[in-house]
């Protein structure tokens, strides 16, 4: 039944997210097992539906109420609790208990299957829940993260004292996780972590000021700590795990001095902290933390290329909605000439964050199954998507606001809430600059490109490519390739890494595109999609020159129906 419109105003309240998308149910039977994906198929339409109406209802409430820090209780004793509104409660018994999101790579029996779920999974429901919520996917993301580099490198004694909190979906027992590590002299510059580790009395004590905790109420953090006359730099760091509450239920020796009035992210209390001799544990090897807590940090990368793409899907389904039902001139807004062009262009964008993050999930199943080729991918991948997946994110929410125009603008509606948060992906875990120069690093230590390079042409050769398009493809591999290499290679091109990095991200989305294309069969969407990549981002265009009206392909993209061979070929005609 069509939802009615009121007065020429479009409001998609009610819709299922997931029923909205197309392509999401294809793309869950090119990256899922066909058992797998049919198991699921109920929990991705329930977790739709209330992505569209409940939970989006429940992000507004809580953004407009954000947590607040009670230093102590009415007694006078000692406190230190972070009061959360009702509605991001509901919210967290969604994420962590209803549909167990923290907890699926890490155990079986969540949503009722017996394994582990594979990464595709929870990137898939997360990809989902973000269209709704940004700020409590932080503290989700943390858990998860946190939980495997715990197993990874925490010594069994501590895995078995932790685990099994870490990943219930018990609302009153679950533990939620954090990552302590930036200081007022320390953020990107992870080396001049000042917070010193002493041994004293045969425990691990922590002093020190960290200047921005997410999730600062976490029952268990990461923290980077320095060891008394340890190594200067990051050689010199050990990795602890730090607990909220010690075993006898005491609170630890650390203080959370106040929360940060952010600009996004106003449901998630980030604060504070002053370390005050708080008891912590070693995990893994000592000195050796940095490296250990980088694993960390790379799952809070890839999973913030999600929940970008998430937020970037979200926008284009309300433009999308918004043009196919609003009037404007005597004619759908999805008619006129220029939102068809800026609406393409929010698509082709936003498709390439989703199959980013989806290909490179499957990439981390496989290198957790000890696939040395698939960790190679997943260490350029990963770079990749944290630098070009966020900053794409903010230019697509804020097309997203301008389709609907000056209700967009208004907090009542979630536009601007939606554009606040799209701004913090860029930052959190390394901004662009950093993660750019990351994406090289990659290359130039581990030899990365080849591995990728390798991987494309593969992907290449097993997608439905016509000559003049494979031809086409090949080329600018090339060009891409070289153009990387020599950037990696030659300090004094530093200046480039951005740029080299997002060509590099767009071909590599492209050809993630064109073979997904080919996997789903009776639908060249994603072809066409690839062929703008290509066309509008990567290949020499003339900006003087006036482009061909729009062709029959263009409405067919908009719609969301299948396109054929010749539609596709017209892509490159135009």
């Amino acid at each position: 039944m069509a939802k009615a419109i009121y007065r020429n105003i479009p409001d998609s309240q009610g819709n299922n997210a997931y029923q909205q998308d197309p392509d999401f149910a294809r793309l869950l039977s090119v990256y899922l097992p066909a058992e797998l994906r049919d198991h699921l198929e109920p929990v991705f339409q329930e977790l739709g539906a209330l992505t569209g109406d409940e939970l989006e209802r429940l992000a507004r409430e809580a953004d407009r109420n954000p947590p607040t820090l009670r230093f102590r209780n009415r007694d006078g004793s000692d406190a230190q609790v972070v009061e959360k509104h009702p509605s991001y409660q509901r919210l967290e018994y969604y994420a962590f208990s209803r549909f167990g999101l923290a907890a699926m790579s890490h155990r079986g029996n969540v949503l009722g299957w017996p394994e582990v779920m594979p990464p595709l999974v929870k990137y898939g429901l997360t990809y989902l829940f973000v269209q709704a919520e940004f700020g409590l996917c932080c503290p989700l993301s943390m858990t998860d993260a946190l939980t495997r580099t715990l197993r990874k490198f925490g010594d069994e004694v501590l895995i078995n004292r932790f685990i099994d909190d870490l990943t219930s979906q018990d609302e009153d027992s679950l533990f939620q996780g954090a990552m302590f590590m930036t200081e007022q002299d320390a953020g990107s510059d992870v080396g001049a972590i000042t917070t010193e580790a002493r041994f004293e009395d045969g425990v691990w004590r922590l002093y020190g000021d960290k200047w921005f905790c997410s999730n600062a109420d976490a029952d268990l953090a990461m923290v980077l700590a320095r060891p008394s006359g340890g190594d200067g730099g990051t050689k010199g760091l050990t990795l602890f795990l730090l607990p909220r509450r010690l075993s006898d239920g005491s609170l630890n020796r650390y203080r959370l001095i106040r929360l940060k009035d952010k600009l996004g992210t106003r449901s998630m209390a980030s604060g504070e902290i002053v370390l005050e001799g708080a008891e912590a544990y070693v995990v893994g090897e000592p000195g050796n933390g940095f490296k250990q807590m980088t694993d960390m940090i790379n799952m809070s990368r890839l999973s913030n290329g999600v929940r970008s793409a998430g937020m970037m899907r979200r926008s284009v389904n309300e433009a999308l909605f918004i043009a196919r039902n609003r009037v404007a001139f005597g004619r759908k807004l999805i008619d006129l000439p220029l939102l068809k062009r800026q609406l393409v262009k929010m698509m082709v964008t936003a498709e390439q964050g989703r199959s980013m993050v989806f290909h490179t999930a499957e990439c981390l199943r496989r290198a957790d199954q000890g696939d040395a080729v698939a960790a190679k991918l997943l260490r350029i991948l990963t770079p990749l998507i944290k630098f070009r997946t966020t900053r794409d994110a903010r230019k697509v929410a804020a097309d997203g606001m301008e389709v609907r125009g000056g209700c967009g603008y208004i907090e009542e509606w979630s536009d601007a809430r939606v554009l606040r948060d799209a701004h913090l992906g860029s930052i959190w875990e390394g901004t662009s600059n950093i993660v750019a120069l990351d994406v090289f690093r990659a290359i130039r230590r581990e030899q990365t490109l080849p591995v990728l390079s390798e991987h494309l042409q593969q992907l290449l050769s097993e997608s439905a490519l016509s000559a003049v398009e494979r031809q086409r493809f090949e080329a600018v591999l090339q060009q891409v390739t070289a153009a990387a290499n020599q950037v990696a290679g030659d300090n004094t091109l530093e200046a480039d890494a951005r740029r080299i990095a997002s060509a590099l991200y767009n071909f590599t989305s492209a050809v993630f595109l064109a073979w997904e294309a080919a996997q789903i069969g009776d639908d060249l969407r994603r072809l066409a999609l690839a062929k703008l990549v290509l066309s509008h981002k990567l290949l020499p265009r003339d900006p003087l020159k006036p482009e061909a009206g729009d062709g029959a392909w263009l409405a067919a993209l908009l719609a969301e129906t299948p396109l054929s061979r010749d539609q596709v070929d017209a892509v490159w005609e135009e």
